[in-house]
């Protein structure tokens, strides 16, 4: 067997397995994005709107769930994609595809997250949008800060 460089876009003939987050580090990585988001983000809520802390905790835990759950499905999903389109593992994204990642999130997640925040807050559906948008445009911020962070601290392996 001879070994010839790899052709520009074309991933090597490995099984992208083995160039993913495991599933525990994976469940690791989802822990400690909404955690953390919750600590800065939850009282910046509070804030903004008005609303009483352990309010906007119950929301912001209730929206947790349901994004993490989504999130681990959603990364899979992605860095699956971005191998086989690429080649490349999550850990070596370049900025655009990073970009994409994080604008793909938080634009899915919103469609699971609106409906809670008029739930919890009992605004109508177009202040809950409004309000949505703006946490979406919070965390979209923040995804692209920590997945980049996370990434340094514990690449791929």
């Amino acid at each position: 067997m001879s070994i010839h460089p790899q052709e520009p876009g074309v991933p090597p003939a490995v099984a992208p397995a083995a160039h993913l987050r495991s599933g525990r580090e994976r469940l690791v990585q989802t822990l400690w994005f909404e955690g953390l988001g919750l600590v800065l983000i939850t009282p910046l809520f509070a804030w903004l709107t008005g609303a009483r802390a352990g309010e906007s905790l119950a929301m912001m835990a209730a929206m947790s769930v349901v994004v993490m759950t989504w999130a681990a499905a959603y990364n899979t999903v992605f860095d699956r994609l971005e191998w086989r389109h690429t080649g490349r593992v999550a850990s070596d994204r370049p900025v655009a595809w990073r970009v994409l990642h994080a604008v793909g999130l938080e634009a899915t997640a919103v469609l699971l997250t609106w409906p809670l925040i008029v739930a919890f807050t009992g605004l109508g559906w177009w202040p809950a949008l409004v309000a949505d948008v703006g946490l979406v445009l919070t965390y979209m911020v923040y995804g692209y800060l920590f997945h980049w962070g996370y990434d340094r601290l514990r690449p791929v392996g």
